[in-house]
């Protein structure tokens, strides 16, 4: 099997013959797809509910709006897709790799990942809550400006490479959680990133966070 790997955090990918793939119209036609291709769609709307993806490929899939909930992907991958301003509930992801997406603002609640890549892609500005990464997960050049991970449960991810902009962390378990290979100067919500992985010189970067966060005042910039 193909793997990604970032430092100690290994995902296995999702694993399937392009060639065997069926193009589809649509991706809720029945309950179960499997061995499929859904390329280039421009849609106002995009609504999918209870519907298990597996063995396939979502491409080029561009919508003003969409909501996904309850949803079971097993060894699928998301290629250029467009999907700003996504809702995504109770669902669970499982050899699931996100390539080049951007998912700005998008709103992820409820949903449980395992094996799963973001490979440079937009998250800027979204709202991750009680998201759990029950297996590997790894944030690979990604932009997450203003993210807020509200409960979350990031013990078995690994961020690389990635602008973490004012991202915070309010509540959740972080255990492992490897942020070396990061800037973590603007990081907000530092008690919560107990026993988290970094490396050495990272602790000037946590000690400039927390004096933001806490509005210090310097004693050499006050006026005599």
């Amino acid at each position: 099997m193909v793997t990604r790997t970032v430092r100690q955090t290994r995902v296995t990918l999702p694993d399937f013959d392009a060639a065997d793939l069926d193009e589809v119209d649509s991706l809720d036609e029945r309950d179960r797809l499997m061995e499929f291709a859904y390329s280039d769609a421009r849609l106002r709307e995009f609504s999918l509910s209870e519907v298990q993806l597996m063995d396939g490929r979502i491409s080029g899939l561009t919508t003003e709006r969409a909501r996904l909930t309850g949803l079971r992907l097993n060894s699928v991958e998301l290629i250029g897709c467009d999907l700003s301003g996504l809702r995504w509930g109770d669902s669970k992801l499982s050899r699931v790799t996100f390539a080049d997406c951007k998912l700005l603002g998008a709103a992820w609640e409820n949903v449980v990942l395992d094996q799963v890549v973001f490979d440079r892609c937009k998250f800027d500005l979204a709202t991750l809550t009680r998201v759990r990464a029950s297996g590997p997960v790894i944030f690979l050049a990604c932009s997450l400006r203003e993210v807020q991970f509200a409960a979350a449960d990031l013990s078995s991810a690994a961020f690389d490479e990635c602008d973490l902009s004012n991202v915070e962390f309010d509540g959740g378990k972080y255990r492992n959680l490897d942020l070396r290979g990061n800037d973590l100067s603007t990081l907000r919500g530092l008690s919560s990133l107990k026993q988290v992985i970094i490396d050495r010189p990272q602790v000037q970067q946590l000690a400039e966070a927390l004096a933001a966060e806490l509005e210090v005042t310097y004693g050499e910039d006050l006026e005599e």
